[in-house]
């Protein structure tokens, strides 16, 4: 259902306000064409708003929630906004229906029947009558045009406030109008424009730079070609400097518009500042109080008006009166005439003047008024116009706006060839920062795969394990076969990791090329990003690219990383041939490249002469926190390498000192072994065997011994070991680590199964005691030539092979062979192992060996930095000791005002237990006291002054101690005389009251002008009051003659208004002579009362239709 009411349109031009019946579901439109029917403004012309919304004329009423008590409509004129437009007519105020003055009062024009009356009184009752209706009249023209006036001022008043509240529409959608193209356009613009003005700027300003910068860089070998030999090949030269021309022309012509295009928003902004700061020259607020303050003057005219009309309405009822009783001879008009002359003077004198002054002052209020909605009129009138500019200004601007955008994104798409020359250095950069970063990457990707087979390979053996435990425990109850049958023979197939080869094509480059090839100078950055270099990480590399991997962990990051948790969870640890720190530098040279790539990408479109100093500053501290926090993590994992270092180094003086102590033992058993076999020498060199107590069997002939494992383990590597501990590289050691391999190699390739078969004869031989047996040369000969050992004989032990007998039996001779052949294949084993452990061994030390460069550079830069850091502690000790020598100075000082402050504290601290410790009365002698006190203990000069001003102080307070005395005693005199004077005003004041109160009593009893009373005829004759709080009030002859119509009766009581009342007083005359007493007797006295005594003559008028109150008795 829709709803109905009452619409309220404001028109903005002269404030004035309609009220259109309309419904809710009509159309703009409709509402337009009332308007242009009420106002005369054509419809093109309307522009309509409601709060901030503009009313479409193709939109129904609904959509803005009106027609609404709420909700008011501003109509503004298009035309009366344009520049052409005429200004305002003034305002016009028009009365209507407004009375004029009446013309004065004649008896021609306004003839009365008491106009020809004889009694003077008579003939003055016509003419009061007409001079009070003409003032009432008059009064009456004045009031209406006062009333029109006063609601003029308001309508003129409500107005404005329309006018004004319509000014606060119009700057409303300037403003936004205004902050919409600032936002949205202006500053958007103005952002874009700076940033890729500046890098335009840039790219002209660096292009010389960066064609000798890319001229410089030369392509690595494989890259280079017959057409490419650096980067400046991968773009045409020619084409360069035609662009760079071109760029630089439409860089300075778009330059010149965008500084064209700033002035006319510059004068845009000041405009509509200047717009929306406009108010008027006045302020109506004052003009509504003025009138709320004029609301006086019309509630005095209305009070004057009620007092006119009183007035008429009592001289007609007197001229009614006199006409009723015209013709009676006993009328006395007089007393009405009386009567009307005060009120006739109150008109001329009192109330048409106020009347007369309100209307003027209304007049000059209207007049404000008026001249101020004229100048409110004249200020909206060029207020809109200027607002119209405004928004054809805006207008146009945003069409720049959207020229200009154009425009610099075909600029921007002209600096395309540039940017490319600019981007190739660090994009090049960026691409080498990648080989090495994949190269590394798949060096920790095999490490990985590596890890993978091994540990899976330890699954194995461990399941292989479990499995023939398994068979070995239950292969006792459960028969082979059926074991077989149930497949749990089987073992798990060992894991062959197969990788397909993968970036086999990058460049051989590492670091060191890529300093080499693309350094950083390449990335074009200007000065002042050079000038805080400290925005990005340093990297200092060896120009050895074998040693890459070595110097890698000396990088600093940016981010934090905790090497130590690195070292303890990372699963990349000692990996086959691949060492622990190796992983480690793999990682972080990843790392590294990846980010030496994404500084290159950013450096294309990062400019560091874009930021300002404050967001450059903010940058310089971030860099410098994290650099802080990198070089403490450094200091940190540099401590944790020495530790380990250190670890390490005891690790190898323990290896050390096993080996030199293996050394000792195993020289000492081969020199025991050459003296038992001398002393057992017999004639052809007997090699015999002997038992042992623990069956443990030993070839004396061969110098070989049973040895401790470890002595077995370490034995054949303790030269080749020790060479490389110490360096000490002597010829018959490596000749001895060559023949030891050579061995191992050949009984490995020699030895079969069956060989090892004989294992258990050896043992038997060996358990045969205290025999002997020969071998021939040959066998000897097989024995020496396949030692495990070799070292040189001693020239006092004769050679192994005279050992012999020429007569020993074959059979025994080839067992012989065979044993020593299978205790060889043992040894040969055994020497396998040892060698591998051995190794082992090497690997590890040279792994040591590296780290220990690794550390040994990092130490220099450590104790470099500790240097540096002695230099500061240095400098703080030396400011430190300034800083001490002030603190001692200022401390001394500080002693020497101490000593006085503390006496003066002291002092003080007496007067103020001396003040307060006692009454008042008693503070001067405590003063004189305490002076007393301090002239009798020191004779300081500084004490004396103070002891001095307390005698003075003590003085003064005496004084005014006695003064204080003499005033209290003086204070008590005057409070006693002062209640003395109270009590008697106060009965002083209770009689006066009590006086007042009688006289009021009195007065409220008397009779007053005006009222009626009765009077009564008493004994002696006379008419008497009957008011008892009235004595002695008798009626007086003339008013006894009013009223009776035979003089010789008279009625009982008569009943009047009263007239006027004369007082008299009784007074003693002298006899009078007896004429005299006949004649004046009963005048001198008349009413027998005695002498002195007050008395009152009243004089009353007749009431309308009254006559005697009874018939006389």
């Amino acid at each position: 259902m829709s709803c109905r009411g009452k619409l309220v349109v404001h028109v903005a031009e002269n404030g004035h306000s309609y009220r259109l019946e309309c419904n809710e579901c009509n159309l703009v439109e409709a509402v337009q064409k009332l308007i242009e029917l009420m106002c005369g403004i054509s419809i093109n012309d309307q522009l309509l708003f409601c709060s901030d919304l503009k009313l479409e004329s193709k939109r129904p009423l609904s959509d803005y929630k009106v027609p609404s008590d709420e909700r008011e409509v501003f109509l503004f004129n298009k035309a009366r906004m344009r520049s052409h437009s005429p200004h305002p007519a003034p305002e016009q105020v028009e009365f209507v229906n407004i009375p004029d003055d009446p013309p004065l009062p004649s008896s021609s024009h306004y003839p009365h029947p008491l106009d020809d009356a004889s009694d003077p009184a008579l003939k003055a009752l016509p003419s009061y009558e007409r001079q009070f209706i003409y003032h009432f009249q008059y009064g009456d023209a004045i009031f209406s045009r006062t009333t029109a006036k006063f609601e003029t001022c308001k309508r003129l008043l409500q107005e404005q406030k329309v006018q004004e509240r319509a000014l606060e529409i119009a700057r409303g959608n300037l403003d936004r109008l205004y902050k919409v193209i600032h936002q949205n356009y202006y500053t958007g613009f103005v952002k874009c424009y700076s940033r890729l003005h500046h890098n335009h700027t840039n790219l002209l300003a660096n292009f010389g730079r960066d064609i000798e910068k890319l001229r410089s860089i030369k392509l690595p070998p494989p890259l280079q070609s017959a057409q490419i030999k650096c980067l400046l090949d991968f773009v045409k030269e020619e084409n360069l400097h035609k662009s760079w021309e071109e760029c630089s022309s439409s860089h300075k012509q778009y330059e010149n518009k965008v500084s064209v295009f700033n002035l006319d928003f510059i004068d845009l902004k000041s405009s509509a500042e200047h717009i929306l700061s406009d108010k008027p020259s006045f302020v109506i607020e004052d003009l509504e109080l003025s009138i709320k303050d004029h609301q006086c003057c019309i509630n005095e005219q209305k009070s004057i008006m009620q007092a006119l009309s009183k007035d008429v309405d009592t001289v007609k009822k007197l001229v009614e009166d006199c006409l009723s009783s015209q013709m009676s001879s006993s009328l006395r008009p007089h007393d009405a005439v009386s009567a009307l002359g005060p009120m006739y003077d109150s008109h001329e004198k009192s109330y048409l003047p106020k009347m007369l002054s309100c209307e003027r002052e209304i007049s000059s209020l209207l007049d404000s008024c008026r001249d101020k909605k004229n100048k409110m009129n004249t200020f909206v009138h060029v207020f809109m116009q200027k607002i119209a500019h405004v928004q054809g200004t805006i207008k146009d601007l945003c069409c720049k706006f959207s020229v200009l955008q154009e425009a610099l994104k075909q600029l921007n798409i002209q600096f395309e060839q540039l940017k490319v020359l600019h981007g190739i250095g660090p994009a090049y950069r960026s691409c080498l920062s990648e080989v090495v970063k994949r190269k590394a990457e798949k060096k920790i990707y095999m490490a990985k795969a590596e890890q993978l087979v091994e540990k899976l390979a330890s699954e194995r053996d461990a399941e292989v394990r479990r499995r023939e435990e398994f068979l070995k425990v239950h292969s006792a109850y459960i028969p082979r076969d059926i074991l077989a049958s149930m497949g749990l023979f089987d073992i798990p197939n060992p894991c062959i990791a197969h990788i397909a080869p993968f970036d086999s094509n990058l460049l051989d480059i590492g670091f060191s090329g890529l300093e080499r090839y693309a350094p950083e100078s390449s990335l074009g950055l200007s000065s002042k990003s050079k000038k805080h270099a400290s925005l990005r990480s340093s990297l200092s590399i060896s120009n050895d690219d074998s040693r890459a991997d070595e110097v890698e962990g000396s990088v600093e990051f940016p981010e934090k990383y905790d090497y130590q948790e690195f070292l303890e969870g990372s699963e990349l640890v000692e990996i086959g041939s691949t060492s622990k720190m190796e992983i480690e530098n793999a990682k972080l040279k990843a790392e590294l490249a990846s980010k030496i790539a994404l500084i290159c990408s950013m450096s294309v479109e990062l400019d560091y002469e874009s930021l300002d100093d404050s967001k450059l500053d903010s940058i310089l501290k971030n860099a410098a926190d994290k650099t802080t926090e990198a070089l403490h993590l450094k200091d940190e994992y540099e401590k944790h390498l020495q530790l380990m270092l250190k670890m390490k180094q005891m690790e190898c003086e323990s290896y050390q000192k096993r080996i030199h102590e293996l050394e000792h033992k195993l020289s000492d058993q081969y020199m025991r072994g050459c003296q038992l076999s001398a002393d057992k020498h017999v004639p052809n060199f007997v090699v015999s065997t002997t038992k042992t107590y623990n069956n443990q069997s030993e070839v004396l002939g061969v110098g070989e011994v049973h040895m401790h494992p470890t002595v077995k383990e370490f034995s054949c590597a303790s030269t080749p070991l020790k060479s490389v501990i110490t360096d000490e590289h002597d010829k018959p050691q490596e000749g001895l680590d060559d023949n030891m391999m050579d061995t191992s190699s050949m009984i490995n390739c020699q030895l079969d199964s069956s060989m090892l078969d004989l294992h258990c004869d050896t043992g038997r031989l060996c358990s045969e005691g205290n025999k002997t047996a020969s071998f021939p040369d040959s066998v000897m000969a097989l024995g020496t030539s396949n030692m495990t050992i070799s070292m040189s004989h001693p020239p006092d032990v004769p050679s192994c092979e005279t050992a012999i007998l020429p007569g020993m039996d074959a059979k025994v001779s080839d067992r012989v062979v065979m044993e020593l052949q299978n205790s060889l294949a043992e040894k040969s084993s055994q020497l396998c192992n040892a060698e591998t452990k051995n190794q082992e061994l090497i690997d590890k030390v040279s792994k040591m060996g590296r780290e220990l460069d690794i550390n040994r550079k990092i130490l220099g830069e450590s104790q470099m930095k500790c240097a540096h850091l002695k230099n500061c502690l240095h400098e703080a000790r030396e400011e430190a000791q300034s800083y001490l020598c002030a603190a001692e100075r200022r401390a001394s000082e500080y002693g020497a005002l101490c000593i006085p402050s503390i006496k003066m504290h002291g002092l003080f601290e007496s007067l103020r237990r001396c003040v307060s410790s006692v009454g008042m009365a008693a503070i001067s002698d405590s003063l004189c006291a305490l002076a007393q006190s301090l002239a009798s203990e020191s004779d300081d000069e500084g004490c004396a002054e103070f002891r001095e001003c307390i005698q003075i102080l003590a003085d003064k307070v005496g004084l005014l101690s006695r003064q204080h005395t003499q005033l209290l005693e003086r204070s008590s005199k005057a409070e006693d005389e002062n209640e003395q004077l109270i009590k008697e005003l106060v009965e002083k004041e209770l009689v006066n009251t009590l006086y007042l109160n009688h006289q009021l009593e009195n007065q409220a009893k008397l009779l007053q002008v005006h009222e009626i009373a009765a009077f009564v005829l008493n004994s002696s004759g006379h008419y008497e009051a009957t008011n008892r709080a009235c004595p002695r009030h008798y009626l007086s002859d003339e008013s006894v003659a009013l009223f009776s119509d035979n003089p010789a009766t008279h009625p009982s009581y008569i009943v009047g208004q009263v007239v006027r009342i004369e007082g008299k007083i009784v007074k003693a005359t002298p006899p009078p002579s007896s004429d005299e007493a006949e004649n004046q007797g009963s005048s001198s006295n008349l009413y027998g009362l005695p002498v002195g005594c007050e008395y009152f003559v009243v004089t009353v008028a007749m009431l309308p239709d009254s006559g005697v109150g009874s018939p006389p008795s």
